[in-house]
């Protein structure tokens, strides 16, 4: 039978999880009131600058109200500067200059508010981005509840994505995943997250974490799905090698040689990584597992070493273990 003293290293656990991209700035963009739709000034999928028209409105009776502003505006400046070419004549009085100042005033902002209302009815781009696709045709009728089209700022997209409950302190801002689109059109790409979500959902017990990636070439689309892959790295196991774990009825354990005699210990297996079995047990530094021979041990059995243990290198390298002969007394 052959033993070998039990080494600890850090545990690499790969995670993955389903995520979907957003653009970083987007937004579903609605007319500011309604009426008969005269011209549809984009096409899907075209690029637009910040405050392009996109849609016109009928706006005749507009039109109209900013012309009778404008009128009322010449009239009270008119009115005003009467007054004025007679106010040292003493045949006005004050309190008439102040209300032909008033007057004025009011026409004033009568005429900039037929003219917002007159603005309203171009539908213009909220920021530059793409739009999509729009089932406004010139002569419908809509509202400021009618839906034209969205528009996505998607230099930059953000990949949002469920990350479980454990490894809430690991994934912080500044963090990196990789991230890769199910289309399989590319290869994986770094991602650093951005933000995470400020609770845990108390049904799946996952939180919300946001990276974002750059969108060169504009290869990628908002709502798109990525596979999304990071580690845990925050544990530190036991190593032992694979042949040394027995199986039953209770699950898997392991023997190790303690003052003389075979002791039976429970192990949980967490990963495995190149003949080796990391798990989760009652091990400690200098503890020696029997990986040969296995079969053939029981808890409690006398257990005499031939020649002293050799300790490997102290190091954390995945390399061949030192091995030890041991014999139990039933040869």
């Amino acid at each position: 039978m052959v033993a070998e003293e039990v080494r600890f290293l850090p545990d690499r656990e790969e995670v993955e999880a389903i995520g979907t991209a957003r653009a970083v700035t987007s937004a579903e963009i609605y007319p500011e009131g309604a009426g008969r739709v005269t011209s549809v000034m984009f096409s899907a999928g075209d690029f637009v600058r910040s405050g392009q028209p996109l849609l016109q409105l009928e706006a005749r009776q507009e039109q109209l109200a900013v012309e009778a502003a404008r009128v009322q505006v010449l009239e009270a400046q008119q009115l005003l500067g009467r007054y004025r070419r007679i106010e040292d004549t003493g045949a006005i009085s004050e309190s008439q200059i102040e209300a032909g100042e008033t007057a004025l005033a009011s026409a004033q902002v009568m005429l900039r508010q037929a003219q917002a209302e007159l603005a309203d009815r171009v539908v213009r781009a909220p920021f530059s981005g793409h739009i999509g696709l729009t089932e406004i045709d010139p002569g419908d009728r809509v509202s400021d509840a009618t839906p034209i089209a969205q528009i996505d700022q998607r230099s930059r997209l953000y990949i949002d994505f469920p990350a479980p409950e454990e490894v809430f302190a690991t994934l912080r801002k500044g963090e990196v995943v990789q991230v890769s689109a199910f289309s399989g059109q590319n290869d994986p790409i770094k991602a650093r997250i951005v933000s995470t979500d400020s609770r845990i959902t108390s049904d799946t017990r996952n939180f919300t974490v946001r990276a974002a990636i750059a969108n060169s070439g504009d290869r990628f689309r908002p709502g798109m799905s990525f596979r999304v892959m990071f580690a845990r790295n925050d544990a530190t196991r036991a190593a032992v090698a694979e042949e040394a774990i027995v199986w039953g009825g209770k699950g898997s354990h392991l023997f190790v040689v303690r003052e003389g005699n075979a002791a039976r210990i429970p192990v949980t297996i967490t990963s495995r990584r190149n003949g080796l079995a990391l798990v989760d047990g009652a091990l400690k530094a200098g503890d020696r597992v029997i990986v040969e021979g296995v079969q053939k041990i029981r808890d409690g059995q006398e257990i005499r070493l031939v020649r002293p243990v050799i300790a490997p290198e102290a190091d954390v390298e995945l390399r061949e273990p030192s091995k030890t002969d041991v014999e139990n007394d039933g040869g």
